[in-house]
């Protein structure tokens, strides 16, 4: 069968890179979101950790989506921050029934992003990164 748009072929290395900002910004959202929302977050995490563990840990999960959304950005340690994506995609995904602020968007949108994560993980950061291939 014969493309319809044979032109658009020629911009192949540049699919990748829109899926990297396209994973990058729903982590900057996330992070965004559960900065905001620090307390509902801890007050949900509480019942499972205690709340000097969830002291701890809540800084640092904040700390790693901005990691995440900053690396898939500029396309640093691309592989790496698109496990670590894809990490937290599938406990959101597993876990998100009883935690509504840790998860704040769509089940599909978590599947859909790790989906994206697993596919940058596979295939490298695309065009305009800084990372190489060894």
């Amino acid at each position: 069968m014969l493309n319809p748009f044979p032109s658009l072929l020629d911009y192949h290395f540049l699919a990748f890179t829109l899926l990297r900002l396209g994973a990058s910004c729903i982590f900057f959202y996330l992070s965004w979101f559960h900065l905001k929302h620090r307390a509902e977050v801890a007050n949900e995490l509480t019942p499972i950790l205690s709340r000097g563990v969830v002291k701890i840990i809540l800084p640092l999960y904040l700390l790693v989506e901005i990691v995440i959304a900053l690396g898939l950005f500029f396309g640093f340690w691309t592989q790496i921050a698109a496990l670590l994506g894809l990490i937290i995609c599938l406990k959101i995904l597993i876990m998100r029934r009883g935690l509504r602020a840790l998860g704040p968007l769509a089940h599909s949108t978590y599947a859909l992003v790790a989906l994206i994560c697993l596919a940058l993980l596979m295939t490298g950061a695309g065009a305009f990164a800084f990372d190489l291939p060894l």
